[in-house]
């Protein structure tokens, strides 16, 4: 083939109509677990309710995407990832409606759970229609595509609370669960007119409803749901949780182990070290990150004293940070240089928040914010890159689910830790000692970047120019 011709051959393209379903798609969890934080205070008001019991609106959902993560990610192995995105779509409506009539605040935190379930088909669905799309059209590492999910979602996490607040002056804390109305018709519109048709899977290659392994998801739900119930709250009035997820992970193990067609294929997952590495470390950062976003976020209001909207502005420098780490450094195929970076960052910003004290100048609390940009700007996307690379492509779903559960895991533990660290009050002591679990949790991700040489050896693989 001539050079002329060469150059008139297009290179391959993710095709952009594809974008927008997957992108709203994707933003509709982390946008309801971040702008959740501010209306916590009016539904509190609203229903005479303690902060145990409101709590339980951020844990409800956690809980119930770090279920639902590898259930929604199987179906969409099995059924398709456009089946399962309008499924989606219409339990998040379903969701946006219960929580914004809801009488009491049971009925609010079964719709977060409904909403937790719900909003988990966005990320496995985008995963694998990239995964197929790319593999059909050349595409060996759709770096860009990947980065633009993950500026998407980090913008959206970050700037949760500011549109939440702008919800609950606006409307009312209920208008924080009626946007997900909207939401959903978009989401419901955009996937039936521009997500491409399921592929027809043989029979055997897509059993029904009845056929899934549901004693696998039963007891896998029992065991996270046990094991998650006694990490919140630690002690031994919930000892019984922890034993009867443990109990409930070994009835799991053993079915998984056994059963033709497993909920999670634990056989192929055991012989995939690369990959359990990427999930210990999803986990080791969302401890960090989630440790900062509501301890310091907390500490800022409680103990430094400044107000709800100085303390909102206080965090703009991580998002603008973040946004154009992610732009800039998250294309770049050194994905374990971009992890060392990342979590070598998190780890000063830890041993930054020892030096807060409640007379900090807002400079410094600026900079604290801004040099946790660079990691919440890497951490995400390398990981997801690395999985991308790392998973069977035909459980690429599944295999993102989990990413996703611990991730959710990581949040939940950092939720516990904010709780024993502040206790009745966010104050300065309860800050530091928050930020020597921060350090030992990006450790921990650091230790594990420097010494995975299958992610070194992918890195290099990914360096290499296209053949």
């Amino acid at each position: 083939m001539s050079r002329a011709t060469q150059r008139a051959t297009p290179a391959p393209r993710f095709p952009r109509k594809l974008l927008p379903p997957i992108l709203l798609g994707a933003i509709l969890n982390p946008l309801n677990s971040s702008m959740i934080a501010v209306a916590l205070v009016p539904i509190a008001l609203a229903f005479d309710a303690p902060a145990t019991e409101t709590a339980w609106l951020v844990s409800a959902l956690y809980l119930a995407t770090s279920v639902g993560q590898p259930l929604v990610g199987r179906f969409v192995d099995l059924y398709g990832p456009k089946r399962v995105f309008l499924v989606g779509s219409c339990l998040t409506m379903l969701a946006g409606v219960l929580g914004a009539t809801a009488p009491n605040l049971g009925v609010l935190i079964a719709a977060r759970v409904i909403l937790g379930l719900a909003t988990c088909a966005g990320y496995p669905s985008a995963m694998t229609l990239i995964r197929r799309v790319a593999d059909r059209r050349g595409l060996p590492n759709p770096a860009g595509i990947l980065t633009l999910i993950s500026v998407t979602v980090q913008t959206i996490a970050m700037v949760g609370p500011a549109v939440g607040g702008l919800l609950v002056d606006l409307g009312g804390w209920r208008a924080t669960l009626a946007v997900n109305v909207p939401l959903g018709i978009v989401c419901l519109l955009l996937g039936w007119w521009l997500l491409p048709r399921d592929e027809r899977a043989p029979e055997e290659a897509a059993p029904s409803i009845r056929l899934l392994d549901w004693t696998g998801v039963v007891s896998f739900t029992t065991a996270l749901t046990g094991v998650l119930l006694f990490i919140m709250q630690p002690g031994m009035p919930r000892l019984w949780a922890l034993v009867l997820g443990i109990a409930a992970a070994a009835v799991f193990t053993v079915r998984e182990l056994r059963t033709r067609t497993p909920f999670i294929d634990l056989r192929m997952l055991a012989g995939n070290r690369p990959l359990h590495a990427t999930y210990v470390r999803a986990f080791a950062a969302s401890v960090t990150s989630y440790s900062f976003l509501f301890g310091y976020t907390q500490w800022l209001e409680d103990g430094r004293g400044l107000t709800a909207t100085v303390a909102g502005v206080a965090l703009i420098p991580n998002f603008a940070i973040g946004l154009v780490t992610a732009s800039v450094l998250g294309r770049r195929p050194q994905i374990r240089a971009n992890l060392i970076l990342a979590f070598s960052a998190q780890t000063v910003v830890a041993a930054l928040l020892l030096a807060t004290a409640t007379d900090s100048p807002l400079w410094f609390l600026f900079l604290v914010a801004a040099v946790l940009g660079l990691p919440q700007g890497l951490i995400g996307l390398a990981n997801q890159q690395a999985l991308y690379h790392q998973a069977v492509p035909a459980a690429l779903g599944a295999s993102s689910g989990l990413l996703r559960t611990f991730m959710y895991l990581g949040a939940i533990v950092a939720s516990a830790l904010t709780g024993w660290a502040f206790g009745t009050r966010a104050d300065t002591t309860g800050m530091h000692e928050l930020a020597w679990c921060m350090i030992a949790a990006s450790v921990l991700g650091l230790v594990l970047a420097l010494s995975d040489g299958a992610l070194h050896r992918l890195s290099v693989r990914l360096s290499r120019p296209a053949e």
